[in-house]
């Protein structure tokens, strides 16, 4: 049981997000979920604690983080409403100031663009493309790195291909560099998300993940 540790889960009951809390609670941790409509969430366990809000509203998130040492996001951008991500994380950010909080981990699409890329052109079409068919909503992921690469906490920034909404487990790359494979499964992210709780190998650093 990890006893120890409380984390602040957002985009928990999203099609990944649930994946995630289900690994999370078979590790034994405790949660608190950020949900903006709880009556909708079916997962029950004596583990979670559940708060009714929006990521873009500051005074939610510090009541979600209190209390928490690590904080987990899985939130993506919601059709036909107000920009999520970058708000979200400054907001995030802005909380864990406050409380002390040292851990941040984080999930975003492969079109996300650092300057330690050096991506191949089967990737560099799929960034191309989105910024081209989604060029907002694109703007606003990219913004969410630069504000937290502005960040001294100890910030993860996972990145994915096309995501399978499945239970299965493949062997999974990881590069700093270029996402090489085509797709990755909901539960071999929430594995990877899950680990990074503990490891220190990413920390300030966003990681494509795969299947290879």
């Amino acid at each position: 049981m990890n006893k120890n540790i409380k984390i602040a889960v957002l985009g928990g009951g999203g099609r990944t997000g649930k994946f995630l809390v289900t690994q999370l609670l078979n590790q034994g941790y405790s949660l608190k979920l950020l949900l903006r409509n709880p009556e909708d969430f079916t997962i029950e366990n004596p583990l979670i604690q559940i708060v009714k809000g929006d990521a873009v509203d500051a005074g939610i998130i510090n009541l979600l983080v209190n209390d928490c040492q690590v904080i987990i996001s899985t939130v993506g951008q919601r059709k036909d409403e107000p920009l999520v991500a970058s708000n979200a994380t400054s907001n995030i950010l802005n909380a864990m100031a406050v409380f002390g909080i040292k851990r941040y981990i984080s999930l975003a699409g492969l079109n996300v663009d650092t300057p330690f890329d050096k991506k191949s052109v089967k990737t560099t079409m799929g960034t191309e493309w989105m910024k081209a068919n989604f060029p907002i909503t694109h703007s606003d992921r990219q913004k969410s790195y630069s504000i937290l690469a502005a960040s001294e906490l100890d910030w993860t920034l996972i990145r994915v291909p096309l995501i399978e909404f499945s239970d299965l487990k493949y062997e999974t790359g990881v590069s700093l560099e270029d996402c090489i494979g085509d797709k990755i499964s909901a539960l071999d992210i929430a594995d990877f998300l899950v680990n990074q709780i503990i490891d220190v190998q990413y920390y300030r650093k966003a990681p494509f993940i795969y299947h290879i």
